[in-house]
């Protein structure tokens, strides 16, 4: 998701590459309201939710008013933000979209949830001797990365344990991860028209990307898919939108793996952990910087690259 990750620019053709996004991205007037993925722009509109809920229940709604969609994005949960969040059939669903492979999920999900629920239960009496009902939860992860993942993988809270032996610990929350990259989940892709064709999306750009420029890819992945009847209605009607927020989807992609891979080689030789932090702070402090120059607003900034004022003032700052 989605919707929280840290992009950073590392070394000068990485900077370049920020720089190019971004400067397209406000060569052209572009509707701001959008959320922070793609997969959130798609499955924030009700019929394909609902299409999605379907797929990966086995039901068969038609109704897409029955959906109450409760998404953690006010400003009172700025950050604390997940995807989609919605309620039908008694039942209280969480997805998330993941492009690379994240263990902390459970935990993240916990924090989710226990937002969602006291926001739910804020006018009840938690007091009270009367007990107050609430949905039981479902999490589940789309994952279209490049690492090969089988179709599904379980996740649980309790892996996060210190103790991984202790059988008695009083609090677990599992999800589970589709992987619907490729040929994985067909099935389930097949059930979802709209998930099947935001895959051929993501896969296409993936693989351009290895042969060209990103805006080069994205923009003959947006021209194919038009042409192919590939999510078509929906990038007519927000080609730019598409665009921008793909170029900063797999830039940060990369980013963030190279962030790990050179945080991780800098602490390993210097053998201080104190080393690797300091190194992924001044990445995401170059990247604020970077944004900046790129004349992107605070509340762009905030929102897009999940960063705090604190962090942007420092940036400024730093730029002095």
């Amino acid at each position: 998701m989605a919707n929280e990750a840290n992009m950073a620019a590392t070394g000068t053709s990485v900077e370049k590459q920020v720089q190019t996004a971004l400067v397209a991205s406000t060569a052209a007037p572009v509707n701001r309201t959008y959320k922070s993925t793609l997969f959130i722009m798609l499955f924030q509109d009700k019929n394909n939710l609902l299409e999605l809920y379907n797929a990966v229940s086995g039901k068969h709604y038609t109704d897409p008013g029955l959906l109450e969609i409760n998404t953690l994005e006010n400003a009172i949960y700025m950050t604390v933000k997940n995807d989609v969040s919605f309620l039908i059939d008694g039942r209280l669903s969480l997805y998330e979209h993941q492009s690379t492979y994240n263990p902390n999920l459970p935990l993240r999900f916990l924090i989710y949830i226990s937002k969602l629920y006291s926001r739910m239960t804020r006018n009840e009496n938690l007091y009270g001797t009367k007990m107050i009902r609430i949905p039981p939860p479902e999490f589940l992860i789309f994952y279209n990365g490049k690492e090969d993942l089988p179709d599904q993988t379980p996740l649980n809270l309790s892996d996060m344990y210190y103790k991984t032996d202790d059988s008695h610990a009083g609090l677990e929350l599992s999800a589970v991860m589709l992987n619907i990259s490729g040929k994985h989940n067909r099935k389930l892709k097949e059930a979802c028209r709209t998930l099947k064709e935001y895959a051929i999306y993501t896969d296409k750009v993936r693989e351009y990307t290895e042969e060209m420029e990103l805006a080069d890819a994205v923009e003959r992945t947006i021209r194919e898919c038009i042409a192919e009847g590939v999510l078509k209605d929906f990038l007519e009607k927000h080609r730019a939108e598409a665009k921008e927020m793909s170029i900063f989807e797999y830039d940060q992609e990369k980013h963030m793996r190279q962030e790990r891979e050179e945080a991780w080689a800098d602490g390993h030789s210097a053998g201080l952990k104190e080393g690797r932090a300091a190194g992924l702070e001044e990445a995401r402090l170059s990247m604020i910087i970077q944004m900046l120059k790129n004349a992107m607003s605070e509340e762009d900034i905030s929102r897009v690259a999940g960063v705090s004022q604190d962090e942007i003032k420092k940036a400024k700052e730093m730029d002095i």
